[in-house]
């Protein structure tokens, strides 16, 4: 009984520290966001013009259309498979239930299953390597190697932010 007693009053102390710290962080971050973040999400909310990486490649007239082309088409596709595509995925959920439920493991099953997941994935990198090569042959060369320097100061950033996070992660690990 005293057991009991004192793990929940322990349970009730960190909930409260918990509470605490984590209103005390929202109270002193700032979330109203900058003029600059309001003005970038305004300028790529017009209406008909290219936003992310292909705004800052000075497109013509004629390259947005083409881009726009290949991007609606791919958009097309996806919206026409969708129903299928989630049908599939319940399927697959419900087998690797079963197969997760069954007292034994079918191996065979689960190998068959990892094959199909496979070629989807498979499929999808086809599928965005084409998309791409669709988009690089629009683009000038002076617009593919500033497409390329975007990309990899883009994986820089994300490796930059993986490595500070892999950081922060081990700070926190002793509490």
């Amino acid at each position: 009984m005293m057991k009991k007693l004192l793990l929940g009053s322990v349970l009730a102390a960190s909930s409260i520290f918990t509470v605490t710290a984590c209103t005390s962080v929202n109270a002193t971050t700032d979330t109203t966001p900058t003029a600059q973040m309001q003005k970038n999400h305004k300028d790529g909310m017009k209406k008909g013009e290219m936003r992310g990486p292909m705004s800052k490649l000075d497109l013509t007239a004629t390259q947005q259309a083409q881009i726009k082309a290949i991007m609606q088409n791919k958009r097309g596709d996806r919206t026409a498979d969708r129903a299928a595509h989630q049908a599939e995925r319940a399927q697959m959920d419900q087998q690797i239930q079963a197969l997760t439920n069954a007292s034994t493991l079918n191996t065979a099953a689960l190998n068959r299953l990892a094959d199909q997941r496979v070629a989807k994935e498979k499929q999808r990198f086809i599928e965005r390597v084409q998309t791409q090569h669709a988009i690089a042959q629009v683009l000038t060369a002076e617009q593919r190697a500033k497409m390329e320097q975007m990309k990899s100061e883009r994986q820089e950033k994300g490796r930059k932010h993986s490595k500070d996070r892999k950081g922060h992660d081990k700070q926190h690990q002793g509490m």
